[in-house]
């Protein structure tokens, strides 16, 4: 009788986590624009990632 309930919270937090997993895969933005995207964002001087249209902020990649 116990065993039952145990077995049934079991499933439904297998089911949760796997349902949470299928949502987290969308968020990754890897797979969303590709791994030579994310590359071609990094400034080719110091190496970080540059957010939006503007220079880096180490002032030697002007694009």
């Amino acid at each position: 009788m116990g065993c039952d309930v145990i077995i049934k919270i079991v499933t439904l937090f297998l089911i949760f986590m796997g349902v949470l997993a299928m949502f987290g895969k969308l968020r990754i933005p890897g797979a969303r624009w590709g791994r030579k995207t994310l590359d071609n964002r990094k400034c080719r001087s110091c190496g970080r990632y540059k957010i939006g249209k503007g220079p880096c902020p180490c002032g030697r990649d002007k694009g």
